[in-house]
């Protein structure tokens, strides 16, 4: 496995994208939370602010630990009763959304403040694993909250970037 940062990203991309994520996913996303209070504002200015939410140590290592602990539940290859706690998306386990709070943290409170909304509305690709890990035999259980994290430091990283 190459160790590098640019791989590393490269890695936690490809991990995302293996579980139905696209990064243009999380760009509308970003362009949703921000659009109203910047004038002029374009995707192409999220995407970068995606990119370098990617880029950071913090967010790659989120990545691969929510994304295998999610892949492992769906193996059934967790021991109880963490499996099913994760398997459920148990509202009181929390330890996901702890995990994304690692990748806020990075923009401080509009970071933080973000995650909480888009982790109550789910908007996008969020609500669409959040749904698919209640219906069907995948387990999003870290990944939602992964991608409204990186959503929310984006979006703020975008607002820390802006003239106003």
């Amino acid at each position: 496995m190459k160790t590098s940062q640019e791989s590393m990203k490269d890695i936690g991309i490809s991990l995302i994208q293996k579980r139905g994520v696209e990064i243009n996913d999380i760009v509308e996303i970003v362009y949703d939370l921000q659009k109203s209070y910047i004038s002029g504002l374009t995707k192409a200015t999220c995407a970068d602010a995606v990119d370098r939410v990617l880029g950071k140590r913090e967010v790659q290592y989120a990545i691969l630990t929510g994304v295998e602990l999610d892949r492992l539940a769906e193996e059934n290859k967790l021991s109880e009763p963490i499996l099913s706690l994760i398997k459920k998306d148990n509202p009181l386990y929390g330890i996901d959304e702890i995990l994304a709070l690692s990748i806020c943290n990075v923009y401080g409170s509009i970071g933080l403040t973000n995650f909480g909304y888009v982790d109550k509305i789910k908007p996008g690709i969020i609500g669409i694993l959040d749904k698919k890990g209640k219906e069907e035999q995948q387990c999003h259980t870290f990944l939602d909250d992964l991608i409204g994290a990186i959503a929310a430091a984006a979006a703020s990283s975008v607002a820390h970037n802006a003239v106003l």
